[in-house]
């Protein structure tokens, strides 16, 4: 799992400079350029996606090269690589599941019926809600029960703690394991997009109304885009948030040295660490262990951290999350462009070479009594209305 630079061995990339090769071969046609992508491995059904640049020649500063997307499951990103002048390509995101031929195999064999793998391995994007969602359980065990507004919500008790006893709960959404329709690939000489659609009606009777989900991801030398644009096409109103589970790398493999710095001056309370279920309380971040505002951040050393960071500072633009791996001369930064981002999950094991970034809409258990009448973030979205996340991914040098 600890990847410091991309393998050359490793076959999207190979695959990925075939496939930009061949576009810019003389009378190269669009058929060889579909049979080129069709020999990535197929994940439910449908074939990865890759999208890459060339590095600048004479390039002085780090710029993206490819972007690797699983159609199958809800367009999630696998993998996104940059150039570092002077160290060559690198993985932005880690890879828990392991390359692509891995993970294909792990999530087309081994996952559950509800996808729950896909938030284990490089960025799925989440809906209609990111993180927890406690309700009561059915006799089963297979779902949990819950209210909004009177409504009556039946979700997936997909997840639970680790400890005897732990609660069943919702977690990350219902499009874990939902395939795009309207596929869209535009492969450019500076990198290009790719675009699907998700119909995702009431969910299989798991939600109200019906939802329609417009998700894009765009590269360019600069930076890597991603957004969602949900629609409420039915008849009624719902409650709707979006969100992604992005894990990234930490070049240097020495954790202890990484900083972060998160905009935030508070953060919800938890039970503890192996539920981490909000208990309604909101505290103050500054002199804590778990204040990252400062300039460049605070190093992570042996600190665990699975928080939702809230009261978000944005100087008028985006929310931007910074993650620096001196050792390696190397940084991230994630960038909440929409002003219904309210709240960053932050997710960073001690024994894990990655650190989770999450920038969603909404607190934990965002129908939870324990929150009283807050707004915890959820947006209310009425018939024939929409709305967007959106984030970009900048890498720098220190």
């Amino acid at each position: 799992m600890k990847q410091a630079t991309r393998p050359a061995t490793r076959s999207v990339f190979v695959t990925g400079l075939a496939l930009l090769a061949g576009i810019f071969a003389p009378g190269i046609s669009e058929m060889t350029m579909q049979a080129q992508q069709a020999k990535l491995p197929e994940v439910n059904g449908m074939a990865a996606v890759t999208i890459t640049r060339k590095p600048t020649p004479g390039a002085t500063k780090p710029e993206f090269t490819s972007v690797t997307l699983l159609p199958g499951r809800g367009l999630l990103v696998q993998q996104i690589t940059a150039y570092f002048p002077g160290k060559g390509e690198v993985n932005v995101l880690a890879a828990p599941l392991g390359d692509l031929d891995q993970a294909a195999a792990i999530l087309n064999d081994k996952d559950t019926p509800n996808g729950d793998l896909s938030y284990r391995l490089g960025a799925a994007f989440l809906f209609p809600y990111p993180n927890r969602i406690r309700g009561k359980l059915s006799a089963d065990g297979k779902t949990i029960t819950t209210e909004w507004h009177g409504h009556t919500l039946t979700l997936p008790a997909n997840s639970s703690g680790t400890l005897p006893g732990a609660e069943r709960h919702a977690m990350h959404g219902l499009i874990l394991k939902t395939k795009v329709e309207d596929l869209k690939v535009n492969q450019t000489a500076d990198g290009g997009s790719v675009s699907g659609v998700i119909h995702g009606g009431d969910f299989n009777g798991h939600w109200l109304s019906k939802s329609d989900l417009v998700i894009k991801v765009t590269l360019t030398a600069d930076g890597v885009d991603a957004s969602i644009v949900a629609h409420n096409v039915g008849s009624e109103s719902e409650p709707v948030a979006i969100a992604w589970h992005p894990y990234f790398n930490l070049p240097s493999n020495d954790r202890k040295q990484v900083h972060i710095q998160i905009p935030a001056s508070a953060m919800a309370a938890v039970d503890n660490y192996d539920n981490v279920f909000p208990t309604g309380k909101i505290v103050p971040v500054a002199g804590t262990a778990y204040d990252f505002q400062a300039a460049g951040g605070k190093a992570l050393g042996g600190q665990f951290l699975d928080d939702n960071f809230s009261h978000l500072e944005n100087n008028g633009g985006p929310v931007v999350v910074t993650i620096t791996d001196p050792a390696a001369h190397y940084g991230v930064k994630i960038e909440g462009l929409t002003p219904n981002i309210k709240t960053i999950q932050v997710y960073a094991p001690p024994t894990k070479n990655f650190v989770a970034v999450e920038h969603q809409f909404n607190f934990g258990d965002p129908f939870g009594k324990e929150w009283g009448n807050m707004d915890t973030g959820m947006v209310t979205l009425a018939p024939g209305k929409s709305t967007q996340w959106h984030v970009r991914l900048k890498v720098f040098v220190p």
